[in-house]
């Protein structure tokens, strides 16, 4: 399975938010929708196709409601994240999946929450420790490298 997480911006509550607009909410309602963090909302969808293509249909409140979405692709990564851009690129064939895992930018997770990211370069098969602050874990994203930028 290919699962989806909507972080939302700071001035939305985003599960509540979302599910206020009926076209969202019948997009949203073949899917078990859950929060792992604190104002999210991830699903889990059949493929990296089917994840973009859900997240195109949700366009307009991800505009409005959201920082980032994201894409975790079991044949990219097990414990990975991809931005929205790179796992479209990827669904396209712009970007091939094996070459992915350079640019991140990486979350503290502090209290159930994702916070405060910080962007690192990979090299040799590590990136820098998260020191932003002490948190609990963090949470990778891949990015293209125009997000990186």
């Amino acid at each position: 399975m290919t699962e989806v997480l909507v972080l939302g911006s700071d001035d939305a509550d985003l599960r509540l938010d979302l599910f206020d607009y009926d076209t969202a909410r019948r997009a949203l309602a073949t899917y078990d929708v859950r929060s792992p963090y604190a104002n999210t909302v991830a699903v889990d969808t059949v493929s990296l196709g089917g994840a973009v293509s859900l997240l195109n249909d949700l366009n307009w409140y991800l505009v409005r409601l959201a920082d980032a979405a994201f894409v975790r692709e079991p044949s990219v990564s097990e414990t990975e994240w991809l931005s929205r851009d790179l796992a479209a690129k990827v669904r396209d064939g712009e970007v091939r999946a094996a070459e992915t895992d350079a640019h991140l930018k990486v979350y503290g997770v502090e209290g159930g929450a994702l916070v405060e990211p910080m962007y690192v370069t990979r090299t040799q098969g590590e990136h820098p420790e998260y020191d932003l602050r002490e948190v609990d874990e963090t949470f990778t994203v891949r990015v293209s490298e125009d997000e990186f930028r």
